[in-house]
């Protein structure tokens, strides 16, 4: 069986429910993560994913802020949700895939959206940069986040990590900058070592290669030096590694109108 699977933080969902609807009707994946849905689950505009195919909906959103939900063509067996740094802000939900879905082997999805960070790279200055690092040495130490042997485990999301030279624009002007520093680097690449994790990005492009999932809103033309990042992220298990067929970053979905700064990034797995 073949399974597709977009991240995308979207930033608002109810602002931008039509390009999630272009961007559906076109690519067609199975399943759908999106973070930074800015909602309430309540408010959540499920009818709108009916309609497009998307029956089977997890959800864990808040008032305004931060919120992460999957949206799937295919039934889920379970959803599970963990709340890190002991705070409850809605920045994790995972599913499991099994025989509902006519997959054989489960299959289990979790979906992140780790803190921004702030704009000071210091812990003791920045809570929320404190709070970043916090948080992704909690996703080192998460036993679920450890996949093992034949596991088929898939994490995906808004990380806001780009842990590599190439996957920033400017490797030593973006060193003092939140996203790209060293302290989050190293913690990123610890906590998918923790869990031997394959990024799939990197698995199938070459260091040498820049690749970017972000461009910001500051430049009034994204397209000018292409000064982008790559925050957003898909890992597979070990198991998974060779079932990976197919990896697309849209690039062109920045210029669509009132575009996320974020685009979608999609993985195709032989299951």
């Amino acid at each position: 069986m073949r399974l597709s699977l977009t991240t995308w933080n979207i930033n608002s969902v109810r602002l931008r429910i039509d390009l999630v609807a272009k961007f559906l009707k076109s690519a067609r994946p199975d399943v759908l993560c999106l973070q930074e849905t800015k909602c309430i689950d309540d408010a959540f505009p499920l009818k709108r994913f009916r309609r497009l195919g998307y029956e089977h909906v997890a959800l864990n959103g808040q008032k305004g802020y931060h919120g992460v939900a999957i949206v799937s063509k295919i039934p889920f067996e379970s959803t599970d949700i963990r709340t890190f740094c002991d705070k409850v802000d809605s920045r994790h939900i995972s599913v499991s895939f099994g025989e509902k879905a006519n997959i054989a082997k489960p299959l289990v999805l979790h979906n992140f959206y780790v803190p921004a960070g702030g704009d000071i790279p210091d812990p003791a200055l920045n809570e929320k940069f404190d709070h970043k690092l916090r948080f992704l040495d909690e996703m080192k130490a998460c036993e679920p986040l450890h996949p093992r042997g034949e596991d088929r485990h898939v994490l995906v999301g808004d990380l806001n990590v780009a842990p590599h030279e190439n996957d920033v624009w400017s490797h030593k002007q973006l060193l003092k900058v939140v996203s790209h520093t060293p302290i989050e680097t190293e913690k990123l690449k610890a906590a998918l070592e923790a869990g031997e994790w394959v990024d799939v990005a990197r698995d199938r492009i070459p260091m040498s290669e820049k690749v970017y999932t972000w461009w910001s809103y500051r430049s009034a033309d994204w397209t000018v030096g292409d000064r982008g990042r790559r925050l957003d992220h898909i890992w597979v298990s070990r198991a998974l590694k060779d079932a990976v067929s197919d990896f697309k970053i849209l690039r062109d979905a920045r210029s669509w109108e009132r575009p996320s700064d974020h685009v979608p990034v999609t993985v195709t797995l032989e299951v």
